[in-house]
């Protein structure tokens, strides 16, 4: 994976937030969020962007623009949502006669309803708040047709990873996910304790159900404990067990090890049980 050059960020210690200065890295970002590869080598001076525009982008915590003003070059239409209310007030005064919606509120609590059907999601967000951030944007009704995201790079890895967790399988549910650029931690000024990365999530219709992934999330309650015994809370563990051997699946097995297709079995395996009480 790619290693992004040298960025210098101000840092909001209230709000957990980084911005970043380095206009080629926020241009790829940007280019990622639009649909190109991140490499269409886009002369970031030009006043105009010529190619094709990317309708309307929902931008997470603009704070100071600088990636909003790549953004403006590449999409119809940016709708930024900023917590903080001062920066909320003076960015529209940064981009005069452009496409810019800023709305000062909360992301957590912002209506997605609002937003067009085909919109994209893009921003450089808190790293403490990552997973409500994903979780709302896949889980709502109107879903984005891609989110393009800087993260924590062990959460990014962690969401790819063959190994499951429950933010990777609640993801997986719902997205396509790509790695994008990796941001070493002394890249940023002031230096982070942890290294950032893009994550790149091409949403689709969920692949297990809602009570599924409520198993799931049972499931995980002890992750290095075998699933028989997790789930023992839910329905008799030697029951589980049986099923488990019927369905040629290790009794021994940790929760990491199944795939969502192998949950959905056993969610129909404890349902199963249930019936007989």
């Amino acid at each position: 994976m790619r290693q992004i050059g040298r960025i210098a960020m101000a840092n909001n210690k209230a709000l957990g937030q980084h911005w970043l200065n380095n206009r080629g890295i926020l241009d790829e970002i940007a280019e990622l969020a639009r649909g190109g590869n991140g490499d269409d080598g886009v002369d970031s001076s030009a006043d105009d962007f010529s190619g094709n525009r990317g309708g309307v982008c929902l931008e997470i915590g603009p704070g100071l623009g600088t990636l909003t003003a790549s953004l403006l070059r590449r999409f119809d239409k940016v709708v930024a949502v900023e917590f903080d209310e001062d920066l909320a007030r003076k960015l529209p005064g940064s981009f005069p006669g452009t496409k810019l919606e800023v709305v000062n509120e909360d992301i957590l609590q912002f209506d997605l309803g609002k937003m067009p059907q085909g919109y994209t999601v893009a921003g450089n967000i808190p790293y403490y708040i990552t997973s409500p951030i994903i979780e709302k944007v896949l889980t709502t009704e109107n879903m984005p047709r891609r989110v393009v995201l800087l993260i924590q790079k062990e959460v990014a890895e962690r969401i790819a990873s063959d190994k499951g967790s429950v933010l990777s399988m609640m993801v997986k549910n719902r997205a396509d996910v790509e790695l994008g650029p990796v941001v070493l931690r002394d890249e940023f000024t002031p230096p982070p304790e942890v290294d950032s990365q893009v994550i790149v999530l091409k949403p689709h219709a969920p692949i297990v159900s809602d009570k599924v992934m409520k198993l799931i999330r049972i499931g995980f309650s002890a992750p290095r404990k075998k699933v028989t015994r997790n789930l023992a809370t839910v329905v008799p563990r030697e029951e589980l067990k049986m099923e488990f051997v019927r369905m040629n699946i290790n009794i021994d097995v940790r929760p990491a090890e199944l795939s969502l297709r192998d949950w959905q079995r056993v969610y129909d395996a404890v349902i199963k049980i249930m019936s007989k009480y």
